[in-house]
């Protein structure tokens, strides 16, 4: 292979790794072994009525199966470490009980991914995917990207649990996006019915949780290792491994959005889409047009309504903060006061405690989504209670994309490492 055909592959690899991992900045449809699933046999488990403990399992779907070369195909094609990848996999859409932001009872669904071989009894992997406004965009719909990471754990030998979080996928209700809280109670739910459904498959899990999420999940992924702290719910962490994680909400990301270090673009997707799902718990405003600018106060909360691709959304928004809000409120985003501060610090302190467990921080010097500053006051609040947390920093280069596909073959290796 010359030079120049070997730097072109690259660059499409590169090209479709962000395509599939930047839906905000206009991505297009995932390849189609990730995409499709395949056709769904008739659930494994009876429908149970609602209310139902919490983590009751309700059903569970095939969606798909892959050997260890299609494993190896689809994530090599995205320029993916694929040197870890051992077994095929198979996956499930879990539908399972949990509660919503106000702790009332509801559904919410998830995928399960298991090993098509390793040990007998797999440990299982929490894994808490990033920003999505469709619900098949979650990692049970198929839609997008967010089957990269659990194919990749589970093809190196664990079972895989990666929530759909509340309104996504094939769950009930708008999503609260960025509400830590139920984003937590999705999560451990998730890992409750995910170790249900492996033993009715046969492939019962061990109760050792290794957690791990990119972006939005990777501030979940923290939150649920507090949850999880001191073996309640039956299970037991192990180990932390977050990636390009808005664990600063208060002291880095939002700042970010105002001082540029976030990319217009992304800053108005993520602005919007907070503003309005906050708005139905943290009463931010009583009409769009006190917040958003016209034409936009007119249709932005329809945008995340979980019908729209992201790509539509992002063509349907301004490009720049300064044209999306009003003057009052793009003040009050810089400066945060009254019901915005409370939102925000409602959903600050993931890294507030004290893990009695190893702790990786993953992100990127580019990453203009999540800037590292989140990653670096992630690390000083575990400082602060005698944790000392490394923050594998992926390079100057690494943007929010760069960061994980980079960092996930290294949780890989690093859960490998801690057996």
């Amino acid at each position: 292979m010359t030079t120049t055909s070997h730097q072109n592959k690259q660059g499409r690899r590169r090209a479709a790794a962000a395509a599939v991992l930047t839906a905000v900045l206009g991505a297009a449809a995932a390849p189609a072994a990730l995409a499709a699933p395949a056709a769904a046999p008739a659930a494994l488990a009876a429908p149970v009525p609602v209310p139902a403990a919490r983590g009751v399992l309700i059903s569970v779907t095939p969606v798909d199966t892959l050997d260890r070369a299609g494993v190896t195909a689809e994530l090599g094609a995205l320029g993916v470490d694929t040197a870890g990848v051992r077994y095929g996999v198979r996956a499930y859409r879990l539908t399972y009980a949990t509660v919503d932001p106000k702790g009332r009872p509801t559904t919410a669904t998830g995928l399960l991914v298991l090993p098509r071989g390793g040990p007998a009894r797999p440990d299982l992997v929490s894994d808490t995917h990033g920003t999505v406004a469709h619900r098949d965009s979650a990692p049970s719909g198929g839609k997008g990207h967010n089957r990269l990471t659990p194919y990749l754990h589970a093809s190196a030998g664990r079972a895989v649990a990666a929530p759909d979080y509340l309104g996504l996928g094939g769950g009930a209700g708008p999503h609260p996006y960025m509400d830590t809280r139920s984003a937590v109670t999705a999560t451990v739910d998730m890992l409750k019915a995910s170790r249900t459904a492996a033993d009715r498959l046969g492939r019962p899990v061990t109760r050792d949780v290794y957690a791990t999420g990119f972006s939005q999940g990777g501030q979940v992924a923290m939150a649920v290792g507090r949850e999880l702290s001191g073996g309640r719910d039956g299970l037991r962490l192990r180990a932390l491994a977050p990636m390009a994680g808005p664990y600063d909400l208060s002291g880095s990301e939002m700042p970010g959005i105002t001082d540029g270090r976030v990319a217009p673009r992304t800053a108005v997707f993520y602005l919007a889409y907070f503003l309005t799902a906050q708005n139905r718990l943290h009463p931010l405003y009583k009409d769009t047009g006190e917040v958003f600018r016209a034409p936009y106060a007119g249709t932005v909360e329809g945008l995340f309504d979980g019908t729209h691709p992201e790509e539509e959304i992002v063509a349907a928004l301004p490009a720049t903060p300064g044209e999306l809000l009003t003057p009052a409120w793009a003040e009050n985003v810089r400066a945060p006061r009254g019901a915005l501060r409370t939102a925000l610090r409602a959903n600050d302190g993931a890294c507030d405690w004290k893990p009695d467990v190893p702790v990786r921080l993953y992100a990127g010097g580019a990453d203009t989504d999540v800037p590292i500053a989140n990653s670096r006051a992630c690390a000083a609040d575990l400082a602060r209670h005698g944790v000392r947390a490394k923050v594998v920093d992926q390079g100057p280069d690494a943007d929010h994309v760069t960061t994980a596909l980079r960092s996930a073959p290294q949780v890989v290796r690093w859960f490998d490492a801690l057996r």
